[in-house]
């Protein structure tokens, strides 16, 4: 199933599920723009409440989050762009591989299960954060399933020496 972003009527809306923890964080929906059965591409808008200031970056209404998962990785990328259009930077969870639901066929559901590691990078490449490692290691997963562990942290790291390289935006082709 894949979806145009060119052509507004071809788009299909997905909901998005966010878990940690074992338990559903958020629940948004979103315009399907392509899904070629590894990849999935959606399109939505801030669904946070109000204003979320990480001193890095802001994410507040009207802000765009072009989303990007996958059911053969440990990370899901999102582009932030502002109400304009201008590109904020990319906010990346480490999470396990992507699971689809579907309804007739298409996409329904996009399941992300957070790994609580992140990384962002800004617009212009400048600044690459690692964060919440510390969250990471008190989440006892290291412990109740390593080898889950294991790949969040070669995500994470795949990520950073990707963002810093130069070669990050290739991932999302």
């Amino acid at each position: 199933m894949s979806a145009n972003s060119a052509d507004p009527s071809l788009r299909e809306a997905v909901d998005i599920v966010l878990v940690k923890a074992g338990r559903t964080k958020i629940r948004y929906p979103a315009d399907l723009l392509h899904d070629d059965g590894t990849h999935i591409v959606v399109r939505a808008a801030w669904a946070g409440a109000g204003v979320r200031d990480f001193g890095f970056v802001r994410f507040e209404p009207g802000d765009v989050f072009t989303e990007h998962y996958w059911r053969d990785r440990w990370y899901a990328v999102k582009e932030v762009r502002n109400a304009e259009g201008t590109l904020k930077g990319w906010y990346c969870d480490i999470a396990r591989p992507a699971e689809v639901t579907t309804v007739d066929a298409a996409p329904g559901e996009v399941v992300c299960e957070d790994l609580d590691l992140d990384l962002w990078r800004s617009a212009d490449g400048g600044t690459v954060l690692r964060l919440d490692e510390d969250e990471f290691a008190a989440s006892g997963l290291e412990t109740t399933d390593p080898r889950a562990a294991s790949a969040a942290r070669a995500a994470l790291d795949e990520l950073e020496l990707r963002a810093r390289e130069g070669d990050f935006e290739a991932l999302l082709a």
